[in-house]
């Protein structure tokens, strides 16, 4: 018998589990003298009787025992079962998920995404990194195991799924001495801003509708996130930018309030993004229906 075939491995993983050749037969739709006659060849092939009758019926051999996880790994392989992904479990997981977003993210989805795993997925751990150039990469190698923010970056081989929309919002301190219900464009153009500068395409897309619509801001100040903006907005009399999810969060403290920008200003998406190689991963993929159950409706 110079090589095996698929019956060969077959019958060996059956007889191992059954211990008869009754059984084997029928669990492979052989005739028992099929299944002797394979079993014998089996036996000259490895120089082994492989198994042997004893009251507890046909029992493997040392030799057999040794060859029966590479026969059932081989079997495996065949059918599809080989390599198979773990169950995931969020109950019981302790994996930790690096999800890159900008600050107003974090500030904006962070908070609502802890609270639910805090309810169903007690022990999992969440790393944030920053959105930016390389967050591609970072999905595609598994750095990072989603994206969220709203950018035109990613190519081919990733996913997108819509979370929410966002448009922009001006804020200002609640008593401000010259603004009240209503902001006007005089009103925008003749006070003070604070402008965050952000790498993401959502802050091109402001300054350029900003530029189009014939407006010139006088910024007095520049910061790079939104993380400070609140402390700042409330003890000046300062205006700026933001987005309305942002600026609702913030203005529920009562000392800022936010008003209707007075020129047009496009809304845009935001989205979460992955790559393809992980796109059937079972944690990732019940981690991106966490996130879009949070903002589905």
């Amino acid at each position: 018998m110079s090589k095996l075939d698929l019956k060969d491995l077959a019958l060996l993983d059956e007889l191992a589990k059954t211990g008869a050749v009754s059984a084997t037969a029928v669990a492979l739709g052989l005739s028992q003298p099929s299944v002797s006659i394979r079993l014998g060849r089996l036996r000259q092939h490895f120089r082994d009787p492989l198994f042997v009758r004893t009251s507890n019926g046909m029992q493997p051999t040392p030799r057999a025992a040794a060859l029966v996880p590479a026969v059932q790994a081989a079997l495996a392989l065949f059918n599809g079962t080989a390599g198979q992904e773990p169950e995931f479990d969020p109950a019981t997981s302790d994996r930790t998920f690096r999800i890159c977003m900008t600050n107003t993210g974090q500030m904006v989805v962070l908070p609502k995404l802890l609270n639910r795993l805090s309810q169903v997925a007690p022990n999992i751990r969440i790393e944030v990194r920053d959105l930016d150039d390389d967050t591609p990469r970072k999905l595609e190698t598994g750095e990072a195991s989603l994206a969220m923010g709203f950018t035109l970056n990613m190519q081919a081989g990733f996913h997108q799924q819509k979370l929410f929309s966002e448009h922009y919002v001006c804020l200002m301190r609640s008593g401000h001495p010259r603004i009240r219900n209503k902001l006007t464009r005089e009103q925008f153009v003749n006070e003070k801003h604070v402008a965050v500068i952000t790498s993401g395409t959502a802050h091109w897309m402001l300054d350029k509708a900003i530029e189009e619509a014939g407006v010139t801001r006088q910024i007095a100040l520049w910061v790079p996130s939104f993380l400070g903006l609140e402390e700042i907005i409330a003890k000046t009399d300062f205006i700026a930018l933001a987005p309305v999810h942002l600026a609702q969060i913030i203005a529920a403290h009562g000392t800022i309030k936010f008003l209707e920008v007075p020129i047009a200003l496009p809304s845009y998406l935001v989205r979460q993004y992955w790559h393809d190689r992980y796109h059937r991963d079972a944690g990732c993929r019940w981690l991106r229906s966490v996130v879009v159950d949070l903002f589905r409706n």
